[in-house]
């Protein structure tokens, strides 16, 4: 007989030790989830003022409502003449990884609009991005890899550290995470103002990944169920951890879904732009040097929610198996865009869950079976919500063939989502050599067959219109 799996132990923290700032903005715990183990900071040290002066002066409307620097093309001309290499000052806050992450975030947006401010004109002139600037100058790239390589980030705006997850305060402390109570910190258009379609595009994200530490929770509790399963022959725990992480993700896309009215798909494309990165865009054909960094061009992805890390999550642990295409080893490649204690989290989980072999204990009886169903039915859910908004905010509203991150627009998401639907097929056919039906499990087979045929149409129909 096989020894029972012993499977290794991640400490996800309970308390996120608010007080400590040698540990890294972000960790993975069982009361925030995914977001910092602390509110962002909005308020730079005095060594960096210019660094807050440029960035308020930035965005296409600032705070006062006047034009700024990027509304008039002046962007690219005050970094180059006024702002300051101030790389000398970050070495002071070595030890403190929450105030070097507000630099990262800072030094990240200003990057973003320096490098695409011309295809922010571009696009109005001529509809077409044109070229964003190949150099980055030393007063931007020096501090930025600096701050990057001290947090473990990639020295260009990321989802979590920059763009998202960092990027949110609380009107008022006393009322907490609810979603009336945020506002962003910066912003590219008008998201400074917190009713903007940037702001509730950002905003929506982090009132999405709030609901995460339940999914946390959920997903231990189904390893350490499945553990215990095989060492004493109770399934109650697993089965129970397998609620839990319905229950969450049930909840998760209850919060997506109001997307929709907080971020217009008709302004999505204002602001867009300075998300794009570097790596797979017309925009960067030969990368970007930074100055007083390298003088070999780099290429990074852009900001991008598939750098979240609740879907992946749940893919590792339902252990969903993903095709082995170009467009899957996109998806790895933005594995290394997630903060570091994120990543051996959901590394963690990916090895465990194979350890105990989640899928098929889950289909060993009718019940798990159905639980696990109801999980991909979920992430299915969500992926198709994704693709709804990859549809109605980008490709029925431009031609570029490319999302932020990098991957193709059209066949990208598609291929995620067909994986989570295949899974979900061979549920079907499991609860059927189990002799289980019921009308629950019925209609959840009719809409995904449903899915299945209405997506393949559509990116046909996609891809026929744009030649690919």
């Amino acid at each position: 007989m096989a020894p029972t799996p012993l499977l290794q132990i991640f400490h996800v923290l309970d308390d996120t030790k608010k007080d400590d700032m040698a540990l890294p903005a972000f960790m993975v715990s069982t009361t925030r989830g995914f977001l910092p183990r602390n509110e962002p900071i909005t308020d730079l040290p005095a060594e960096f003022a210019p660094l807050d002066s440029i960035l308020n002066r930035c965005p296409i409307k600032t705070a006062t409502g006047e034009p700024g620097l990027l509304a008039e093309g002046r962007l690219g001309e005050v970094v180059e003449t006024e702002f300051p290499n101030l790389v000398e000052h970050v070495a002071k806050f070595a030890d403190d990884q929450v105030m070097l992450t507000a630099l990262y975030r800072d030094y990240s947006f200003l990057e973003s609009s320096y490098l695409l401010e011309p295809c922010h004109h571009s696009m109005l002139k001529t509809g077409s991005y044109g070229f964003g600037r190949s150099v980055l100058p030393e007063n931007i790239s020096m501090p930025l890899a600096e701050v990057a390589r001290l947090t473990g980030f990639q020295p260009f705006m990321e989802y979590a550290g920059s763009y998202a997850l960092y990027n949110y305060r609380l009107l008022d402390p006393a009322l907490g995470l609810t979603y009336d109570n945020l506002a962003v910190i910066r912003a590219f258009e008008h998201g400074l103002d917190r009713t903007s379609s940037e702001a509730g595009f950002v905003l929506a994200h982090v009132d999405m990944v709030k609901e995460s530490p339940e999914l946390i929770a959920g997903a231990v509790s189904t390893l350490k169920g499945a553990e215990h399963y095989l060492a004493h022959g109770d399934k109650q725990l697993f089965k129970d951890g397998l609620k839990q992480v319905v229950d969450s993700l049930t909840k998760i896309n209850r919060v997506m879904e109001r997307m929709w009215s907080r971020s217009k798909p008709g302004e999505y494309g204002n602001f867009r732009t300075f998300i794009f990165g570097i790596t797979g865009q017309s925009m960067f054909p030969n990368g970007v040097i930074y100055k007083g960094v390298s003088e070999t061009p780099f290429s990074f992805r852009g900001e991008s929610g598939a750098n979240d890390s609740m879907v992946p999550l749940s893919d590792n642990l339902l252990q969903i198996s993903m095709p082995e295409t170009p467009l899957t080893g996109i998806l790895k490649d933005f594995r290394k865009y997630r903060p570091g204690n994120h990543m051996e989290f959901l590394s963690w989980v990916k090895s465990s869950a194979e350890q105990v072999c989640i899928k098929k204990l889950a289909l060993e009886d009718a019940e798990s079976a159905t639980l696990y169903l109801h999980a991909l039915d979920q992430i299915r859910d969500f992926r198709w919500r994704h693709w709804n908004f990859t549809r109605e905010y980008i490709i029925k509203k431009t031609a570029h063939p490319t999302a932020t991150g990098g991957s193709p627009i059209v066949r990208w998401l598609p291929n995620q989502l067909n994986a989570v639907i295949d899974a979900q097929m061979e549920v079907f056919k499991a609860l059927d050599n189990l002799n289980h039906a019921s009308p629950v499990i019925a209609e959840v087979r009719e809409k995904v067959t449903k899915q299945k045929a209405d997506l393949a149409k559509e990116v046909e129909k996609f891809c026929a219109e744009r030649g690919v």
